[in-house]
């Protein structure tokens, strides 16, 4: 039988306590990117700040912003408030993003355009 050397405990030390870990960089999304891209110009093209489109999805401004920069992780519930405020559905969004990811070859960092979403929205 094979004793392996035990992990020496440091969470005892008063100095080192236990090892910290750095937290992980959160990846970009070019899902999230492509959304952010596509509800900050379907807000733009209807001549509005944040502040109004997140008051009628029922969001902060701030939530919306970070929304719109790729940077939250929003639950469907969240874009579809968005989209409502926007006068899109869900789906046509949705299908207005992917559209849009197809478009771009994988190797090429993302730079989607909303150019579907705005057929679906007028």
């Amino acid at each position: 039988m094979c004793a392996w050397p035990r992990p020496r405990d440091r969470s005892h030390h008063p100095t080192t306590g236990p090892p910290t870990r750095r937290p992980a960089t959160p990846r970009r999304s070019r899902w999230r990117d492509a959304l952010g891209q596509c509800l900050r110009r379907l807000r733009l093209e209807r001549g509005e700040i944040l502040v109004e489109t997140a008051r009628r999805a029922g969001v902060s401004p701030q939530y919306l912003s970070e929304m719109e920069r790729g940077v939250k992780e929003p639950s469907s519930e969240m874009i579809a408030a968005v989209a409502g405020a926007l006068d899109v559905t869900l789906g046509d969004l949705t299908l207005a993003i992917a559209t849009t990811l197809l478009a771009v070859p994988a190797a090429v960092p993302a730079s989607p355009t909303c150019q579907a979403a705005y057929a679906l929205a007028a």
